[in-house]
């Protein structure tokens, strides 16, 4: 497939590590894309649900996809969100095209775009409710798993795929009420800081809207995820739109299936992997002279 250029592309909530995170849609997403900036918005990799036990080929192959991105030019910058809070202690620091940040303010086109997770606004990340938020992350995963399994057998039987989480989220008012609050809290402190866009992930739930306030107004979106939705934000032609992954556009990247048995150890070669010139091969020894002359004398 013919790679798409693109200025801007924002993505989020991947989860990576676990059994909801749909990696290989993700690398057939990245596959199809160039952009000059790849905003990974937070919740990339799922610290809060990781075990060594789970972390299939493909999930790896995600990372590579990004890891070439960066080497064919996209700057890649990666924010923090609240499954993988442990990268915040290394934030601000940057190594070539990669950056690592909390936060970030672009200007783009003269339009100023401030991006953010969003899990700031979200009170049950943080304290003693962190850990009634982590049981609940893990039966999520298992919600997603048996929707999953579910799905596969609709699919057999011809009947459209179906989301247990959609539903539930769409049917409990108080969820509802929430997503609407958190959307308007992040618009009213975006107006009040004069931008004209603000970029969210983490709720989950892919939006572009203009919301106003008798302050002024701004454009809130939301980057989506990677688990229900599949969704994206592309930045091109002056323009930002979400993006919806669809399979009947792609053809599926071949990934190296995962084998439950560890490959043997073996580091007998007679490959020659680095070679010395003969001119530093010359100084080395003349600077070991002077030790190899103390230890005959020593002898």
């Amino acid at each position: 497939m013919e790679r798409r250029p693109v200025d801007v592309v924002v993505m989020s909530d991947m989860h990576l590590g676990t059994y909801g995170c749909h990696a290989q849609e993700i690398v057939n997403y990245l596959k199809s894309i160039q952009p000059q900036i790849l905003v990974l918005n937070g919740d990339v990799i799922d610290g809060w649900q990781f075990s060594k036990r789970y972390f299939p080929v493909a999930h790896m192959q995600v990372i590579k996809e990004i890891m070439s991105l960066l080497s064919k030019g996209t700057r890649v910058i990666y924010i923090t969100g609240n499954h993988d809070e442990v990268m915040r202690r290394y934030s601000d620091i940057q190594i070539g095209n990669f950056q690592l940040t909390d936060k970030m303010v672009m200007e783009i086109n003269g339009k100023m775009t401030w991006i953010f997770h969003g899990d700031v606004f979200d009170a049950t990340t943080k304290g003693s409710a962190k850990i009634l938020a982590k049981l609940g992350g893990h039966g999520y995963d298992l919600l997603i798993l048996l929707n999953r399994c579910i799905n596969w057998m609709l699919k057999l039987v011809g009947r459209e795929k179906m989301s247990f989480s959609k539903k539930v989220k769409n049917s409990v008012k108080k969820a509802v009420s929430w997503i609407a609050d958190f959307e308007q809290t992040a618009a009213e402190l975006a107006i009040k800081k004069k931008y004209d866009y603000v970029i969210c992930g983490h709720i989950h739930q892919p939006q572009k809207r203009v919301i106003e306030t008798k302050d002024g107004s701004v454009t809130y979106l939301n980057s989506g995820d990677w688990v229900e939705n599949l969704t994206a934000l592309e930045y091109a032609h002056n323009e930002w739109t979400i993006y919806q992954y669809d399979a009947k556009n792609f053809n599926s990247s071949n990934v190296v299936e995962m084998s439950k048995k560890l490959p043997q150890l073996n580091v007998v070669t007679e490959e020659v992997m680095m070679f010395q010139p003969e001119a530093l091969n010359s100084r080395v020894a003349m600077a070991a002279t002077p030790f190899f002359h103390f230890i005959n004398q020593t002898l």
